[in-house]
């Protein structure tokens, strides 16, 4: 079964809604797929989603309330097929923190929007929840291209 790693700084805004947003679309199409989410930093340890995260998946039919936070670990560059950062300061640190034997792919989430390649996910930590309907938009949009890749990959 393949598997995804979206990792962005904190594992409570991007990356949930990130692992929120494959979720949804694997299961609308019928794929088997393993999906996750963590942070490059650890000081969300243990936390739930951002409050406004969680708000505009759940206005858009997605429930990500029960996800924890959680550091990158060595063992997940073997673990997952796909390690995915939402930006490319965590992408560099992903890069830097693989061990030298690592077998997952590592990309930027919006690598897989054709047009986005090479553009972070916009951050929306900073701003209101207009920024979350951004952030949502981006990563829904990169969970269904995503999704028909790895279908198609079986």
């Amino acid at each position: 079964m393949k598997s995804v790693l979206f990792v962005c700084l904190g594992n409570i805004c991007r990356s949930p809604l990130a692992e929120g947003a494959l979720r949804a679309e694997a299961a609308r199409i019928g794929l088997d797929l393993i999906v996750d989410s963590a942070g490059t930093g650890n000081w969300h340890a243990g936390k739930p989603p951002d409050d406004r995260a969680i708000a505009v998946a759940l206005k858009n039919g997605v429930d990500i309330s029960a996800l924890r936070a959680r550091q990158v670990r060595p063992g997940d560059f073997h673990r997952f097929h796909h390690v995915i950062a939402l930006d490319h300061d965590n992408l560099s640190n992903l890069r830097r923190l693989a061990p030298a034997d690592a077998t997952a792919e590592l990309s930027l989430l919006l690598d897989h929007v054709e047009g986005r390649e090479g553009q972070a996910v916009t951050d929306p930590w900073f701003g209101d929840e207009a920024g979350f309907e951004i952030t949502w938009a981006e990563v829904t949009a990169a969970a269904r291209t995503l999704a028909a890749r790895l279908r198609s990959d079986r």
